[in-house]
């Protein structure tokens, strides 16, 4: 018997997580009866034609196979699989796969997942949990398993300024901003301030900010002290993150006039002084950073 013939292929998968009810989910395509005989579910993705980006070939192929648009990290891992004896179109073929498997995400308003692709290689798209795969209790190609193993969530540092300003008005208050939709933790109440960019001085990026977010010039005053957070969550892009904000909290001032949101379409909806009573009580729901710098400041 001779030698069969050698088909080699190159492909691109995504694993494309997501957070619904304290577990988490993965994205996957069941494979055809004419791919598998039995019920399997594997990543989607696809091959790549000769010419194309792997990562437009994933973003079309996630589009094929689940009627969403997917957002595809930059790096990838290479997994090859070599099947010396694979049917391939009634035939048996010596077989060899390389596979480039990213990180993936989609919108958390992003619709149930549906096949589009007619007389393609899946015949079903759907969020299974983890805990199922990891059970059994859902079958799944082994690029699913060699993926999860090694797959870690995106880790992200954010250095941010945020500014601790207080009046006298019927009492103590604190110039607060709300988080909005787009941010992560919507409705929650924190210190006007955000993120310094790259070569931007913490203090021009607080001045900046608060009158974004406030619409009042800032003047920036001492450092108080440095707060950070450190947790794992879906960001508003969809993407799930091993988060680490680093905030430096200053004394600052801003000048006279009523508070307003002038950033459209930002991470603030709302401003307003608040009584520094109400943060104490609970009866604003603040962000872990403007208790700590309250408590900063009266040092």
């Amino acid at each position: 018997m001779g030698s069969l013939p050698r088909r080699q292929r190159v492909a691109a998968y995504a694993v494309i997580l997501r957070e619904r009810g304290g577990a988490v989910e993965i994205l996957l395509s069941r494979l055809a009866p004419r791919v598998s005989r039995s019920e399997l579910w594997t990543l989607p993705g696809g091959g790549v034609d000769h010419g194309e980006d792997p990562r437009d070939a994933l973003i079309r192929e996630v589009q094929e196979e689940t009627g969403l648009d997917a957002t595809v990290g930059d790096r990838a891992r290479v997994y090859s699989a070599h099947m010396p004896r694979s049917p391939r179109d009634g035939q048996l073929v010596d077989a060899h796969a390389i596979r480039l498997v990213y990180e993936g995400w989609v919108p958390p308003d992003s619709p149930a997942p549906r096949v589009v692709e007619v007389d393609g290689s899946t015949i079903e798209a759907a969020w299974k949990t983890l805990a199922e795969v990891a059970s059994g209790a859902v079958p799944v190609s082994s690029v699913v398993t060699e993926a999860l193993v090694d797959h870690q969530p995106f880790r992200l540092q954010r250095v941010a300024a945020y500014a601790v300003v207080t009046r006298r008005r019927e009492g103590e208050q604190v110039l607060l901003t709300r988080l909005s939709g787009s941010a992560a933790h919507p409705g929650r109440w924190t210190l006007p301030g955000g993120g310094v960019d790259h070569g931007e001085h913490p203090s021009v990026a607080l001045a900046r900010e608060v009158e974004e977010e406030c619409g009042l010039a800032c003047e920036v005053g001492a450092l108080l002290g440095v707060h950070d957070t450190h947790f794992a969550g879906t960001a508003p892009s969809g993407r799930i993150e091993d988060y680490h904000g680093v905030h430096l909290l200053y004394r600052a001032s801003v000048a006279d006039g009523e508070p307003r949101v002038v950033e459209v379409d930002g991470t603030t909806d709302a401003v307003a002084w608040v009584p520094t009573a109400d943060v104490a009580s609970g009866q604003v729901d603040v962000l872990d950073v403007v208790t700590y710098a309250l408590g900063a400041d009266r040092d």
